[in-house]
């Protein structure tokens, strides 16, 4: 008997699993869109408070800090292109289901807070024009979304992109009416003068991370890339490099606009009509948040019921739609009910510890990784001194945050 070609090999998979359809662009916007919409729309004003007129500096080094991990990100995912992620890279690099377990708990909560946050902040921009109370708008908002992922992944994120073009003509619109509002635009007044200041950008960029939160959701997706070994790295690192050319901008655009005092900094920079569009678009882009961070949740629990690591019907695909729908429902019905019960502010703060503390664990998992020759080989390999600097900075925010 002959052995099976790879076209009929994939074939037999696609039968048994997930479907194997996003591409390059796909996934880069995919991963742009959700890192936009769960962060500068919803965080930019928090960063204001903390690092006053050095906002920029603030998102330049959590965007150092996501661009290092995010590279750590690659070189794993390329190694195993698997559902379960950050949980699998822990597992592999610490050889323990224990670890595996652990990561993949402190990842589902930090998603389903994640999402649950995105939610308020989509939640709050709606209300500049729907009058409905806000757990209405929330149960409608996540509902819908949970049902729009379990529909099929081509449709969910192709949903996404769409949004998440939507959501970067809102930005350029944003860092276009900052400058033409601005008397001057003098780059020293991004500088902080003394260590008080200093210490506000460190306090700035712990917050201002939660805007790169996103790209890892990627990782979760490569049961369902074409050519995953090489098109999740590049896809990852391009989301990461677009978002921190947007947010610097956005930044900067926010405190020569002379809105960066307002409690919605980016709403505040428009006026009448253009205010109400542009609060639409805010909404839109927020909540596309929540539906690629529900989308990475039930891949995250699909992948670990596939290893074992979580109850089995998490692990089961539907025949029609292809995607893990008993993992979809569950997620949207943990994200509703962390997005009812906890505030606001609380989400953030609690969304970054978790996921700065998987960064950090799996950035010390590529190190043990690359030191073990039973490993695969990466698509797309990480600088030698990425992953130790990586785990320096993830874990230097968290400290900075608490000092």
């Amino acid at each position: 008997m002959s052995e099976p070609g790879p076209g009929q090999i994939e074939q037999e998979r696609a039968h048994q699993g997930l479907s194997r359809v996003l591409g390059f662009w796909t996934l880069t916007i995919y991963g742009v869109s959700v890192i936009i919409g769960a962060g500068v729309y919803v965080a930019l004003g928090e960063v204001f408070a903390r690092a006053g007129a050095a906002a920029p500096l603030s998102f330049l080094l959590a965007g150092a800090a996501a661009g290092l991990t995010g590279l750590c990100y690659a070189d794993l995912a390329s190694r195993w292109p698997h559902a379960a992620g950050a949980a699998l890279f822990a597992e592999r690099g610490f050889r323990s289901a224990l670890m595996g377990r652990l990561v993949g708990l402190a990842l589902l909560i930090a998603v389903g807070v994640a999402a649950a946050s995105i939610g308020s902040g989509a939640v709050k921009f709606a209300g500049a024009f729907i009058a409905a109370p806000p757990w209405a708008m929330m149960s409608v908002l996540i509902i819908g979304f949970t049902l729009l992922a379990a529909a099929g992944v081509r449709e969910s994120t192709g949903f996404a992109a769409i949004i998440g073009l939507i959501e970067v003509a809102g930005l350029v619109a944003a860092i276009a009416t900052g400058l033409v509002r601005a008397p001057a635009c003098d780059l020293a007044a991004f500088v902080p003068n003394d260590a008080a200041q200093w210490s506000g950008v460190g306090a700035g960029a712990f917050i201002a991370f939660f805007a790169f939160i996103g790209f890892e959701a990627l990782a979760n997706m490569g049961e369902e890339t074409l050519d995953p070994v090489r098109t999740l790295p590049r896809a990852i690192l391009a989301a990461v490099a677009i978002s921190v050319i947007l947010y610097v901008l956005v930044a900067g655009a926010a405190i020569w606009g002379g809105s960066a005092g307002d409690d919605n900094p980016l709403l505040a920079l428009f006026d009448g009509s253009s205010a109400l569009v542009f609060a639409m678009v805010g909404a839109l882009a927020i909540a596309n948040g929540a539906l690629v961070e529900i989308v990475m949740l039930s891949r995250l629990c699909f992948g670990m019921a596939q290893n074992g690591r979580a109850p089995a019907f998490l692990g089961l695909v539907n025949a029609r739609t292809r995607t893990p729908v008993a993992a979809t429902f569950a997620a949207g019905a943990f994200v509703l009910a962390i997005a009812l019960l906890l505030p606001f502010e609380r989400l953030l703060v609690l969304s970054n510890v978790l996921t700065l503390g998987v960064f950090a664990t799996v950035n010390i998992a590529l190190i043990r990784v690359r030191k073990d020759p039973s490993a695969p080989p990466a698509g797309m390999p990480a600088p030698a001194w990425a992953p130790p600097l990586a785990t320096l900075m993830t874990i230097g925010l968290v400290v900075w945050e608490f000092l």
